[in-house]
């Protein structure tokens, strides 16, 4: 806009007393200072007009955001910083529209508010009929597993309206602790009958717990034995979940003492702890090896069931030392990576064709595996935005801890998945390169 034009404009809305420049009275708002003359009185006018139109630009592309943006609510609190914006921003123009405008938007981001949280109302109440329903099922494992179900769809749905929020969780809550109450009672009667093989297995994990820490190596390693097989002798038809327990309770005693006993051992043979860093080191070095050669020496179904068995390998190394763990770590789990991704796209390439009825050539798979990827790619950052804005929205509260860390962990799991596949993506245009050469 010409100065001319930004002279008019600037004393329409503001004018000079006592060489200060003054934005003229607009609805509520009083006269108010902006600024002081500097050279002359029009330069000064003119360069607060400016910065009106500096601040309309920011306005508009606020605006432009919101329009763009699938989530809207999120603007709602720059929509009002603006609004507070307007009664002290220091420029000449016409604030009144502008806050007008910015009152359209934030009355449009609320309505959109309303109804997303009448929406999440409807998922929630039809959430806590299926709940109801299900609350006297007999069906254990089946309806806990929908239960649960139910409690993660719960928890990933928005809010609702907050006279109404204690209400349906009261209500979700007393279904769901209805059936588990039921299950836990159920399976405490059941547990009742079967006392005597239960005394038994307990009988055997006091005998181990005693024997966990002593120091008699020889003579312990054979009772740890025989009680072992008196375990195995009993047999019995506690629950699994208990069976678990019990057998978890009792090689943890055993793993205790074992433990401590290649401890020993391996306090004998090494010199020091830097030596046995270094043991450990060479171990995962040669588990990376392996995981990084899986894709170029074996089948994918070999390749995929040895990156299993090399990650249960390599819980069983002890530890390196920090400066190195990390990026051993990581060489290690995006070769794992690697190989579950192409697994899951070839898995993908074999479902598409087979639905087509059709057999790619080999550029022509090459092009698919890479569209694939990127579909993929899309898919992971979309849910990766999910993840990101969960955890934007949680607070601060010591409660919700295990909660963040989960989704934190989440995010890095994304993450890693996103690098793998541009990874192969990268991969296969090589390739692509190489046959148009």
């Amino acid at each position: 806009m010409e100065n001319n034009d930004l002279l008019e404009e600037a004393k329409k809305y503001g004018f000079i007393q006592d060489q200060q420049v003054w934005l003229k009275a607009f609805m509520t708002y009083p006269d108010r200072k902006v600024g002081e003359v500097k050279e002359s009185e029009d330069d000064s006018l003119v360069y607060f007009a400016r910065r009106f139109h500096m601040f309309s630009d920011k306005v508009n592309a606020l605006l432009e955001r919101i329009a763009a943006s699938e989530n809207k609510g999120s603007f709602l609190m720059k929509v009002l910083h603006m609004k507070d914006q307007v009664g002290n921003y220091d420029a000449l123009g016409d604030f009144e529209a502008i806050y007008h405008t910015l009152s359209k938007a934030e009355e449009e981001i609320n309505e959109t508010i309303k109804q997303n949280r009448e929406k999440n109302l409807n998922i929630k109440i039809g959430l806590i009929q299926e709940a109801e329903a299900l609350q006297d099922s007999l069906e254990w494992k089946e309806t806990s597993d929908k239960m649960k179900e139910l409690r993660a769809t719960w928890i990933k749905t928005g809010p609702v309206e907050k006279e109404l929020t204690d209400e349906i969780e009261e209500r979700f809550k007393t279904a769901l602790e209805a059936f588990f109450e039921r299950k836990k009672s159920f399976f405490n009667d059941k547990k009742q009958m079967q006392n005597r093989t239960y005394d038994r297995y307990r009988d055997l994990i006091a005998k181990s717990v005693a024997l966990q820490n002593s120091e008699e190596w020889e003579a312990t390693t054979a009772k740890l034995k025989d009680l072992q097989t008196q375990w195995k002798q009993i047999g019995g038809s506690l629950p699994r979940a208990t069976t678990n327990k019990l057998w978890t309770e009792f090689r943890k005693a055993h793993n205790h003492f074992f433990e401590r006993l290649k401890v020993k051992i391996t306090n004998e043979k090494t010199d020091s702890k830097e030596k046995y860093y270094d043991t450990n080191l060479e171990r995962k070095q040669e588990l990376v090896s392996q995981a990084e050669q899986l894709l170029q020496q074996n089948s994918l179904n070999d390749a995929v069931k040895r990156a299993k068995e090399l990650q249960a390998e390599w819980k069983k190394v002890g530890p390196v030392r920090p400066d190195v763990s990390d990026a051993i770590w990581e060489r290690f789990i995006k070769a794992c990576d690697r190989v579950f991704e192409m697994s899951s796209l070839e898995h993908y390439i074999r479902k598409r064709q087979q639905n087509a009825n059709e057999t790619y050539g080999h550029e022509e798979g090459l092009h698919a595996r890479i569209n694939a990827l990127r579909d993929f790619i899309k898919s992971d950052r979309q849910e990766l935005e999910v993840l990101e804005s969960n955890l934007g929205k949680l607070s601060e509260a010591p409660s919700n801890d295990s909660f963040r860390s989960m989704l934190l962990g989440k995010i890095r799991n994304f993450n890693r998945k996103i690098t793998t596949k541009q990874a192969l993506i990268e991969v296969f245009q090589e390739q692509l390169s190489t046959i148009n050469k």
